[in-house]
């Protein structure tokens, strides 16, 4: 990804209110907004626009991160329809200083959005896969190099939506893939600027240990990825059907053990070199 110079303004002084994020040399116009301060996000003048938005908040029901990607050729009419969905509490607009994003080239933006957030597996959509448009070849490349900037601004702007789980990294963690043994069991996973993940194809014990009473947590962290089918049994063991992100490494290694576990020495690397180590190393 090129590098980017970012210019967020905070019309009401608020980080965490209505924000507007531009890139240095891009057409693109992004505006941010808590549910709170929708009314004034609607008075926008750019919402007059065709453009991409994004509704994220938390299923009432489950309590996983959801998401609901639309466009419209007028941003602000189609953001009222959708004040009877009750779990999002933010939203994110993208739409194009001048005049060339056209309802082809929101569809077609709608679409790929939906294929990147449902390939990053962090939250659940609200909606099917878009049709999405056909473009020819010169708009495609337009679009996607549009894409790629919204793929940039939305971590500034508060949201994961689009960054996969296991993401590669330019500079590859200390240790590189690090593993985690026990009864047979072998998981693998890394340090992530967000704590840890586990590998898909990961195994972890099958059943918890007497010490689990201390830690209930790890428990209600292992009763969920089961219940949700990220943890299935198989083999005599639990294996990970995907990859999952957790606080820290003791977090991961605690549902791998089932029990108490201390991630710093749990997890090591090919070579036997334990996280603890290689902290110290740095």
């Amino acid at each position: 990804m090129n590098s980017a110079t970012i210019k967020l303004f905070l019309p009401g002084g608020d980080a965490k209110g209505l924000r507007t994020a531009e890139i240095m040399n891009w057409t693109g116009f992004a505006i941010a907004a808590p549910r709170t301060e929708l009314d004034q996000l609607l008075q926008r003048d750019e919402l007059d626009k065709s453009g991409i938005y994004i509704l994220t908040g938390t299923d009432p029901l489950s309590g996983s991160p959801r998401a609901y990607i639309g466009e419209a050729e007028v941003i602000r009419d189609r953001l009222k329809q959708h004040k009877s969905k009750e779990f999002w509490i933010s939203a994110i607009v993208f739409v194009s200083k001048d005049e060339n994003l056209t309802k082809a080239h929101v569809r077609y933006l709608e679409s790929r959005l939906l294929t990147e957030a449902t390939q990053a597996g962090r939250f659940t959509l609200e909606q099917n896969q878009a049709g999405g448009s056909k473009l020819p070849e010169s708009d495609r490349a337009d679009m996607e190099a549009f894409l790629s900037r919204i793929q940039q601004l939305l971590p500034v702007l508060g949201s994961d939506l689009l960054i996969p789980i296991a993401q590669a990294s330019a500079k590859p963690p200390p240790g590189g893939v690090l593993f985690c043994r026990i009864k047979g069991a072998e998981a693998r996973g890394q340090r992530t600027a967000d704590g840890f993940v586990v590998f898909r194809d990961s195994t972890a014990v099958l059943e918890e240990r007497p010490s689990t009473e201390s830690y209930p947590y790890a428990v209600a962290q292992r009763k969920e990825l089961i219940a949700d089918g990220t943890l299935i049994q198989k083999n005599g063991f639990l294996v990970f059907t995907k990859d999952v992100q957790f606080s820290s490494p003791s977090a991961a290694a605690q549902v791998i053990h089932g029990g108490s576990a201390n991630g710093l020495t749990a997890w090591k690397t090919v070579n036997g070199t334990s996280l603890k180590e290689l902290d110290e190393q740095a």
